[in-house]
């Protein structure tokens, strides 16, 4: 192909730019529509059937054209260009994450939000029963407004779809293949979520989970295997990891619980801008999966503290009942340090809308830029708008005093007044946060503290009948007019009916009696 010429009649050349194991990229001008697309001349296999090449291209486009997502690479058409089948995708000015991995390994916040809407994009295609087969670095492409996008869906089987199975062909890259399609079997959804950690595994640690040596076939057998390092510089994207990369299919997450994880992990983490924050108020970030106590999550102090709390999600007195989590524990086997799972038990005090927030901060969307522009072998971004604004401050002010006026007997009116990273913790482990809670009164009235930011004091009994006094401090954000509580943090709690503990003090030192514990002479 040369610059200048016309694809089926239709498609002018104006330049190459870009190739890989599938074909070759160019860019094109659309002379029947007037747009730029990308135009991917797929490679027939020396000994292949042209034919029967053109004729699989044909059927993975029209895979492919079932999936319309922000996030992902549209397929526009499928035509044939001197016998060989060629894809018309959406052209996208971007950079492929496999080329910002090569300078070196990105902030987790970054590798969040790109595995966030990723993830999103596949958990509609395996909706639309596709399967990738072939996520890796190099077929996410990345804008300067931050935006990322899934690409190469040319590769991609939809179940059902029996005649592709007659190639015989293993698609995907060995570094990103999962354990299963290592050993010889067929890609599934699961796949796609192992081959989606192994990349954002990569984008953390700078390299595969696997590594990315030469030896193709050594590669492999560590694939399948399933053994590897567990990531060291992930942080709180750690556990996410780890559950991402599990061995067994079948204890992964879906994709569509992967971009829940993911989009939470992106809301709940503060800005690293943040001044007025006290470092001492946030737990240390966790580097594996290793509570102290199995029954746990990680970051919850193995020993009772004298001290009240610090953020939900936070380490809080030990004494304090623990929300529930920010996705529901069927989803997460490990506990993690994103959202904190429930702590069981008779002892009582903090009490968040969830845990979801370790600070209640939306993140910062972080744009990447790091100097030149790289052009890439596909198509234009398509930006998304936000349907949200910052409400007035005696709006916050109501919306906080209705709230906590539902609290604790109506939950389920309660619950419709959250966010969606509040939400994601699922209604039924929201509710039981909340079981235990009786004779809730706002001691302090919502004030605002902030063009989106209300603080509150409250007044509750706990569980063994504790009475605590919590101050809050809330974000919202009005979404279609609604006010939505999209995080909640605890700045202090203490108990308010210290007499009780003098009892049972004096109840212990009885107990102890009983069981002879005063004859000290005794050798």
């Amino acid at each position: 192909m040369d610059v200048g010429r016309l694809v089926a009649g239709r498609y002018r050349l104006r330049g190459r730019v870009g190739a890989g194991a599938m074909g070759v990229v160019w860019q094109a001008l659309d002379e029947r529509l007037d747009r730029v697309v990308a135009l991917k001349l797929l490679v027939v296999p020396e000994g292949s059937d042209p034919v029967a090449a053109v004729g699989r291209a044909a059927r993975e486009g029209r895979i492919a054209a079932r999936l319309q997502h922000p996030n992902a690479v549209t397929v526009h058409d499928v035509v044939e260009d001197d016998g060989k089948p060629v894809l018309v995708m959406e052209y996208l000015p971007a950079r492929t994450l496999a080329e910002l991995i090569a300078r070196g390994p990105l902030p987790v916040e970054q590798v969040t939000l790109i595995g966030a809407q990723i993830a999103g994009a596949l958990a509609a295609a395996h909706a639309a029963g596709i399967v990738h087969r072939d996520v890796k670095p190099g077929n996410i492409l990345l804008t300067d407004d931050g935006t990322a996008k899934i690409t190469d869906f040319g590769i991609a089987r939809a179940v059902g779809d029996v005649t592709v199975t007659k190639t015989g062909l293993l698609a995907g890259t060995p570094a990103f293949l999962s354990p299963e399609v290592a050993r010889g079997g067929e890609p599934g959804p699961a796949s796609d979520v192992f081959a989606l950690g192994g990349t954002l595994y990569a984008a953390v640690e700078g390299r595969p989970p696997f590594g990315d040596g030469d030896n193709a076939i050594a590669l492999l057998h560590a694939v399948a295997a399933g053994r590897f390092a567990p990531p060291t510089q992930a942080g709180p994207l750690t556990d996410v990891l780890l559950d991402l990369l599990r061995t067994e299919p079948a204890t992964r997450p879906t994709m569509a619980q992967a971009a829940e994880r993911l989009r939470t992990a992106t809301v709940t983490r503060p800005p690293a801008t943040r001044l007025d924050l006290n470092p001492a108020d946030l737990p240390p970030p966790p580097t594996g999966p290793h509570p102290t106590d199995p029954g746990q999550p990680a970051g919850h102090p193995s020993a009772p503290q004298a001290a009240g709390a610090h953020g939900a999600g936070g380490h809080a007195s030990s004494s304090a009942p623990r929300p529930a989590g920010a996705y529901p524990t069927s989803v997460a086997p490990h506990p993690t340090s994103l959202a904190p799972r429930p702590v069981r038990g008779g002892r009582a005090g903090l009490i968040a809308v969830a845990a979801a927030a370790v600070v209640g901060l939306v993140v910062l969307v972080l744009v990447l830029a790091n100097g030149d522009r790289a052009r890439d072998n596909t198509a234009r971004a398509v930006t998304s708008t936000s349907t949200s604004s910052t409400p007035a401050p005696a709006q916050l002010e109501r919306a906080v005093a209705e709230y906590y006026a539902l609290l604790p007997k109506n939950t389920a009116q309660a619950w419709e007044r959250l966010g969606p990273a509040l939400r994601a913790q699922g209604r039924q482990e929201y509710e039981k946060s909340w079981r235990d809670v009786k004779d809730l009164t706002v001691s302090s009235p919502p004030a605002a503290a902030g063009p989106d930011t209300v603080t509150v004091g409250i007044d509750f009994t706990g569980v063994e009948g504790k009475r605590f006094r919590e101050s809050h401090r809330l974000r919202l954000v009005v979404e279609h007019g609604t006010p939505l509580i999209i995080s909640d943090e605890v700045l202090s709690s203490q108990r308010i009916d210290k007499p009780n503990d003098d009892k049972d003090d004096d109840d212990r030192k009885d107990d102890d009696k009983k069981r002879g514990g005063g004859k000290s002479g005794e050798g």
